[in-house]
């Protein structure tokens, strides 16, 4: 993990009635993606935003846009984010009858393909797909909400999932991006990226700070360097 740890700040917790402006106040915090939360209420017992909104924040940052699909079926949606200028789908592999062909059309739609994992999903989700994955994000919350309370055995399964990654790497394998999405903190990251974590996904850390006087770029530069002090530690 000789890389940076980077920041991808939820916009579900973000103003809504202003999203333009929180993504671009983002990006010029020093966001290195835009965690974007998709919810159905059907999977997950919330609903949120769809690719309309999606399309309608490219223009307005340069970063990749993450698409966190919390939804069931996963394949339709797909494409239609691809459109509308995502970067990274990931998904969760339960949601989806066939994971190695959801995590395929992905790809060939152009965006990198991820799988996520709730706090019980086992990893062994990952045994035979490790060669279409580019992204492993670990849940440290139940889904469906935002502010919840990091859970704290996601560390040890942060471990076994970095082993995998760097097991799949050894072998010739392409890296592959961890993140961790969840109750992450400005108290907690150092332990979080001390266990494997390369990414972390902060949304309440990070818009709960008014950004009239510089808020979210202080706390973007407090998680950074929380973040760099366990990987030179």
């Amino acid at each position: 993990m000789s890389s940076p740890v980077r920041i991808a700040p939820s916009i579900l917790s973000a103003d809504f009635a202003r999203l333009g402006e929180e993504v671009r106040a983002i990006e010029a915090a020093g966001a290195d993606w835009v965690h974007f939360d998709v919810m159905d209420n059907h999977y997950v017992p919330n609903l949120t935003i769809g690719p309309g909104v999606c399309e309608a924040i490219r223009p307005h940052v340069q970063i990749p846009i993450d698409v966190h699909l919390m939804v069931e079926p996963v394949d339709a949606l797909v494409p239609l984010f691809a459109k509308a200028g995502a970067n990274i789908i990931t998904f969760h592999p339960e949601a989806s009858r066939h994971v190695d062909r959801s995590l395929a059309l992905i790809r060939d739609h152009g965006c990198q393909a991820g799988l996520v994992f709730n706090p019980a999903t086992p990893l062994a989700w990952l045994d035979h797909v490790m060669d279409k994955v580019d992204v492993v994000l670990l849940m440290s919350v139940n889904p469906g909400f935002g502010g919840q309370a990091f859970i704290p055995a996601t560390l040890a399964k942060l471990r076994l999932a970095r082993a995998r990654i760097d097991a799949h790497v050894r072998a010739g394998g392409a890296p592959i991006a961890l993140e961790v999405d969840g109750g992450v903190k400005t108290d907690n990251i150092r332990h979080i990226v001390a266990a494997g974590a390369d990414m972390c996904v902060a949304g309440s850390a990070v818009f709960g700070a008014p950004d009239a006087d510089g808020g979210y770029r202080q706390v973007m530069q407090a998680l950074k360097t929380a973040a760099a002090q366990a990987l030179t530690s």
